[in-house]
């Protein structure tokens, strides 16, 4: 089995902005030995994910889970998905635990998310996203898969259910996506255990470098959160796994340690998380 350059901790191949070319995206990420985590954010993205995985021997991998934001039946989102998005309104879905246990028992799928709290677009639910996230917690408890959490602007919400729940968690709990809360907050996480991704964002503005020198690179993974957040230089077009090699650049220059140090680590943490 061939080894990885780098991995995509964090990553929507099987969304609809692939649809013309999902198969050279994936196979361009491969030949430039990037692994990729397709992350679902509802039944129907779960499944799309697991079925992807299961086209290709290695280097492709899914999670399922239910997005918070996916919980709102009013959630429609245009802006916010920037270059290489399309637009689409949440259907309010209900978190089916039987159906989502049969879809994270595949072998390909190797955590549990995207899951979490999200009061930036939705916060008028947050009970029911409280009330989602805890089964999702469940489910990774039961299945032994570790978290893939995304949380915005509710990091405090998110400890106090995470600390409520810290029995139900994985010795690896699990990762926190796009980390955008505090230095306080981060340090907290990390005593629980939480790994961190860090994307396309880091290379066009300097608001997460204290975070990212404080993270331990023994914690830290890769992401580019495709088709979203695209990294310079390819600011403008649709963004896609293969482009996670400008984050990694760009956490070398700000952790000061060269790019093979970026890659073994964050390789080796992703093996840790993920148990590829």
């Amino acid at each position: 089995m061939n080894n990885p350059k780098l991995i995509d901790a964090h990553t929507h191949v099987q969304f609809v902005a692939y649809k013309d070319d999902r198969d050279e995206v994936i196979k361009r990420s491969l030949d430039a030995g990037i692994w990729m985590v397709n992350v679902g954010t509802q039944k129907d993205t779960s499944l799309e994910a697991i079925k992807l995985a299961e086209k290709y021997s290695q280097g492709v991998y899914a999670t399922v889970g239910l997005h918070p934001v996916h919980t709102d039946k009013s959630f429609h989102d245009k802006a916010e998905l920037g270059e290489g998005g399309t637009e689409f309104t949440s259907k309010g879905e209900v978190f089916d635990y039987e159906e989502y246990k049969k879809l994270a028992l595949n072998p390909k799928v190797v955590a549990i998310g995207e899951c979490g709290l999200d009061y930036y677009h939705s916060a008028e639910y947050r009970k029911k996203q409280e009330k989602v996230f805890i089964e999702q917690i469940e489910l990774a408890y039961e299945v032994k898969k570790p978290l893939m959490i995304h949380c915005r602007k509710a990091f405090d919400d998110l400890l106090n259910v995470l600390r409520d729940n810290r029995h139900k968690l994985q010795t690896v709990p699990g990762i926190i996506h796009f980390f955008s809360g505090d230095l306080k907050q981060a340090t907290m996480l990390l005593d629980m255990g939480f790994y961190f991704t860090f994307g396309g964002v880091v290379t066009f503005t300097r608001d997460y470098d204290e975070i990212i020198k404080t993270v331990p690179i023994n914690r830290l993974l890769l992401e580019t959160d495709a088709p979203y957040v695209t990294p310079a230089p390819f600011r403008g077009q649709r963004n896609e796994p293969v482009y996670v090699a400008e984050v990694a650049k760009k956490i070398g220059e700000i952790k000061n340690i060269d790019f093979e140090e970026v890659s073994h680590h964050t390789i080796e943490n992703a093996r840790s998380v993920f148990g590829i």
